[in-house]
């Protein structure tokens, strides 16, 4: 990744998903198991989730996951296979992330009574 503006965005988007979970989100995510300390934590997978969706306009997680693979290894040199990070860790810590950001991000003109919150594309009908 050698454009200077996307890794400005990549930092800028690691720092405020780090103060997030300083604030709250890491007594939502904490991890009661014997690997309690991962090498590769929730605030680099939900950096790696918000700028791909953001920037790189990847939006399924196997996509994410490839271009995090092939693209952003030396910033996330620690990143654990398929499975392990993007199947079981990205659920729990983004569902608390995208709830905050729901709160924070409110437009004016948005009915609070409800909301729907979806990271993967519907697919309606075939390419047929």
């Amino acid at each position: 990744m050698t454009n200077q503006a996307s890794a400005s965005k990549l930092v800028e988007i690691y720092f405020y998903v780090c103060k997030k979970y300083e604030n709250q989100l890491q007594y939502h995510c904490e991890q009661f198991t014997n690997n309690s300390s991962p090498e590769f934590t929730d605030q680099e997978l939900m950096t790696i989730y918000l700028f791909c969706v953001h920037q790189e306009q990847r939006f399924t997680i196997q996509k994410i996951y490839n271009f995090t693979r092939d693209y952003l290894m030396d910033w996330f040199p620690k990143l654990p296979s398929y499975y392990v990070a993007f199947n079981t860790q990205l659920n729990e810590a983004f569902r608390v992330l995208s709830q905050s950001l729901l709160s924070e991000f409110t437009p004016d003109d948005i009915s609070l009574n409800s909301s729907l919150v979806d990271s993967l594309p519907i697919i309606t009908c075939s390419g047929r």
